[in-house]
């Protein structure tokens, strides 16, 4: 048949233009694309062969062949699959009509993200002509595996292509590109180098079943020609079974895929059958990176199809509380390049997304259980970023919950869990109670402790920013509610000094003129002042009301962007420390109140410095209690 001229839909047309315009930065991809399009061929012709044994096919060596001819500049990419016929290449090359082009364009336009837009290739079918982002003219020749005639396919890009049938065409596909000039400003690199195929090659497609293999360069005259290398490994380690892989060769896929020089803590393997399959090797680090809670960590498993890498980084197979996983997830059944915004709504995705994380945080109570060193070193490095899943994923509460450990009042270094914190609980009480603060020291020097201390009540010890939002968030564990010592009225019990209720009636009473009268002049400050049922050594501290946001949470919303108002705290007086007994006798006894306001005063700034705040005005503070030393010398 002569050759034939055909005109590009006017959508392909548009197609071509961005294509060759270039509206990827990582022109990289088309090769993922070609050798993608070429291992799927070969799967193709391999279960074609398995349906219909007569079917005239060589399947003894199956495999992708790149060859480059730096001379010519060109860039060969070929299979021996199953090939297309005539009307095929028409109805699939010549005018992807049925490949979403007007909704690829759509999707494109909308994009704002640069990677997203990278992603969007393969996802229409359009990947074959990501070519044309390198080559002023792609040329395709085919022959259908079992017909004898093949076909020719070319274009230069420009709104025609040409086809016509030839014979002696070798059974597959093959795709030459004849590669625009090396422009490396324009990520343009030179593709006919044989180490920049080997990167990428590396890179993208190094897990697929079939060898691909680049063809070595002209020999030298009388030189034997040397044998064609191959590039990929073909080692999908999770697709084989477990006592086929060594560890080390598990370690070493972690060191590539995390950047990491030591041996992963854990390694997870999990495999999905069933109506969507899929299989998942994931990895524990030991040790958490420097930037594991800035904006700028990259995180996100390999997200592979049939053992194409189609996203490096794939956000949404695990939530962002376990950002610090690393592994490769490949899926059977999900298109190719799929966008961002598009695996945030698949099915698929999310059906992953919870096994995977199930599978996480089960893995983590095994090693709590079976054994206590590793774990220790897993809830030291990432159990910051594992409690952030608390407050943003109720869903796994429960099982984060099981695996999280706490310091405490108990013990000076090892850690307790909620659970063992509740069957320590002394006869009568009904809440587990914790303290957030900076640092361990700050919170077992607080006020707030004393009567814990002295009463041998535990007190779970909290200095991460984020605990007290998931304590306020949880609420509860098997019926106790979690209380903060620092927040609210706390009832310990009759066992104290104050002996019945009536005798602390009868105190309350004896100083209620003293707590009216601290409650106006620190009005600005304060919304209450009472006696402390907490205190035992120190004459006064500052607690939240019960609903009330603390200081440190407060900050922190406002550090997020968040306006929050500002709470007024509680003053609690020690009715048995000295000072406070003298205030009240000098109060009842003094007609001439205004000279006890500076001592009121001092003793609200003492109570907010002991807790590791600082007094709204600390000048006047250092001045009040100068003047107060002198006169006292």
């Amino acid at each position: 048949m002569p050759t034939e001229t055909h005109e590009f839909q006017v959508e392909a047309r548009q197609l071509l233009k961005l294509m060759i315009h270039s509206v990827y930065s990582n022109k990289d991809v088309f090769l993922r694309e070609l050798v993608s399009n070429a291992s799927d061929a070969l799967d193709k012709l391999r279960l074609e062969k398995l349906r219909d044994d007569s079917l005239d096919a060589d399947v003894s060596d199956l495999h992708i062949e790149i060859e480059t001819d730096k001379d010519a500049r060109t860039l060969t990419v070929r299979d021996n699959g199953i090939g297309m016929s005539y009307d095929e290449v028409g109805q699939l090359i010549g005018t992807i009509a049925n490949s979403g082009t007007a909704k690829f364009l759509q999707e494109l336009k909308e994009s704002q993200d640069a990677q997203n837009a990278e992603g969007l290739i393969g996802q229409f079918g359009v990947g074959f002509y990501s070519g044309f982002m390198v080559a002023d003219e792609v040329t395709l020749l085919t022959r259908r595996a079992g017909e004898t005639q093949g076909t020719r396919w070319s274009s230069r890009g420009e709104g025609t292509y040409t086809l016509e049938t030839v014979d002696g065409a070798p059974q597959g596909t093959s795709v030459t590109l004849h590669l625009k000039p090396a422009d490396p400003e324009n990520q343009l690199h030179d593709y006919t180098a044989p180490w920049k195929i080997r990167e990428i090659i590396k890179r993208y497609s190094d897990f697929i079943t079939w060898p691909v293999r680049m063809v070595p360069g002209k020999p030298a005259e009388g030189d034997q020609a040397p044998e064609p290398e191959t590039l990929n490994s073909m080692k999908a380690l999770w697709a084989r079974p477990r006592d086929e892989v060594t560890d080390d060769e598990y370690h070493e896929l972690y060191k590539h895929i995390g950047h990491d020089w030591r041996d992963p803590l854990e390694t997870i393997r999990l495999q999905a059958e069933g109506t969507f399959e899929y299989q998942a090797l994931l990895f524990l680090p030991e040790h958490a990176p420097h930037d594991l809670f800035t904006r700028e960590y990259r995180r996100g498993l390999q997200l592979y199809v049939k053992r194409v890498l189609i996203m490096d980084e794939c956000e949404a197979l695990l939530p962002p509380y376990l950002r610090f996983v690393k592994g490769v997830v490949d899926a059977a059944d999900l298109s190719l390049n799929v966008s961002r915004e598009i695996l945030q709504q698949d099915r698929h995705i999310e059906m992953m997304r919870r096994r995977l994380t199930k599978k996480v945080l089960s893995t983590v109570k095994d090693l709590m259980a079976k054994d206590q060193d590793r774990y220790a070193t897993f809830w030291r490095e990432f159990g910051t970023a594992v409690k952030e899943g608390l407050v943003t994923d109720p869903e796994n509460r429960d099982a984060i919950l099981a695996v999280a450990s706490f310091a405490s009042t108990r013990h000076e270094s090892e850690l307790t869990t909620l659970k063992d914190y509740v069957e320590r609980m002394k006869e009568g009480q009904e809440d587990i109670y914790y303290l957030a603060g900076e640092s361990r020291q700050a919170i077992e020097n607080s006020p707030h402790m004393e009567a814990f201390r002295d009463r041998g009540i535990e007190v779970l010890l909290l200095t991460d920013a984020v605990d007290e939002v998931w304590a306020d968030a949880v609420g509860e564990f098997e019926g106790k509610k979690l209380r903060s010592v620092a927040k609210g009225q706390i009832d310990l019990g009759a066992e104290d000094e104050d002996g019945t209720d009536e005798d602390r009636e009868k105190r309350t009473e004896e100083y209620s003129g003293l707590l009216d009268w601290m409650k106006e002049r620190l009005a600005e400050d304060v919304k209450e002042v009472r006696l402390s049922s907490r205190l035992t050594v120190s004459p006064a501290c500052v607690v939240s009301d019960t609903g009330d946001l603390t200081p440190a949470l407060e900050n922190m919303y406002r550090a997020m962007g968040q306006e929050v108002p500002a709470f007024k705290r509680i003053l609690e007086l020690n009715p048995d420390h000295q000072l406070v007994k003298g205030l009240n006798q000098a109060y009842k006894e003094r007609e001439d109140r205004d000279a006890l306001a500076d001592t009121a005063e001092l003793l609200y700034g003492l109570a907010v410095l002991a807790e590791g705040g600082q007094p709204k005005e600390p000048t006047r503070f250092v001045k009040l209690m100068a003047d107060r030393l002198e006169r006292s010398l």
